[in-house]
């Protein structure tokens, strides 16, 4: 898919494509009342399966992380998210995973508004971002935003990083806000 660099304002408006209406419209299920933790990821992937729905790698690794950091929790990892107050959401609404690297990084940018907007609505305690390259965009929406959150950044569970990934999750995870609970 060729970015639309003729309209930047696709890549994070409401004029999204049929399919990241689909994965916007799952991921509208999932968000609880109230978000104190935001998981900020770069973007729903164009291939392969979504994080809210279903079984996905991401799960796969932050699943044991959360249970290894000794917060249980009984129904699926989505269920529990939203009991937590937990919610994950994307710096770009629109899948650019198969994009360039270059191409990537200008959707980042574009982005950054509108995910400082959502950001300001959402009021988060803490922000997680999901991977290690996005994160100053990420912190820098949260400042656009006037978000005092806590803000921790991890490697993306792929390309070799899910130990890392698992390791520094299993650090973090106590340390996030949960509904009803304060972190220690």
């Amino acid at each position: 898919m060729t970015p639309p660099f003729d309209d930047p304002t696709r890549l994070h408006t409401t004029q999204l494509t049929t399919k990241s209406q689909s994965i916007e419209a799952v991921r509208a299920r999932y968000r609880p009342q109230r978000i104190v933790t935001l998981f900020v990821g770069e973007s729903a992937p164009e291939k392969g399966k979504f994080f809210y729905c279903g079984s996905t790698a991401m799960a796969g690794h932050l699943e044991p992380a959360i249970e290894g950091s000794g917060l249980c929790g009984t129904g699926d990892l989505r269920d529990r998210f939203v009991t937590y107050g937990w919610y994950l959401d994307d710096l770009v609404l629109e899948p650019i995973d198969q994009w360039s690297r270059r191409e990537r990084a200008a959707a980042w940018r574009a982005a950054q508004g509108c995910l400082a907007h959502r950001i300001g609505d959402y009021r988060p305690q803490a922000i997680v971002s999901l991977l290690k390259c996005i994160k100053k965009i990420v912190k820098q929406a949260a400042t656009d935003a006037g978000s005092d959150a806590e803000f921790f950044a991890v490697p993306f569970p792929g390309q070799g990083h899910q130990r890392r990934f698992c390791k520094e999750m299993a650090v973090i995870l106590p340390k996030l806000p949960r509904h009803g609970e304060r972190p220690p």
